[in-house]
């Protein structure tokens, strides 16, 4: 099972990583903290502090057409937000 699905790369996430050695990642919806505190430390070899996570639902998403309302849900999503070790980094542009 592939935990970490995908690094959260945005603007808001790119200030917290400056700030305060935050980063945030994209989940599987059955990890829990303790998978994720490994998964992280074993691919990228530092040092996880914390484990914050947050489960988002799906958002119920309308458009009028000419057939009538179109309801649809966008995806159900877990995200993470790892806290490193003072002085540790992850570097997500190091493989490109």
């Amino acid at each position: 099972m592939d935990i970490i699905i995908k690094p959260i790369v945005t603007e808001k996430m790119t200030s917290a990583t400056d700030k305060l050695n935050r980063y945030g990642f994209v989940v599987a919806k059955e990890a829990n903290k303790l998978m994720i505190k490994s998964a992280i430390e074993k691919m990228y070899g530092v040092t996880v502090e914390r484990v914050n996570t947050q489960n988002y639902i799906g958002k119920v998403r309308m458009r009028n057409t000419k057939a009538g309302m179109q309801v649809g849900i966008a995806n159900k999503a877990k995200k993470a937000v790892v806290t490193l070790k003072k002085g540790e980094t992850i570097d997500f542009y190091s493989s490109i």
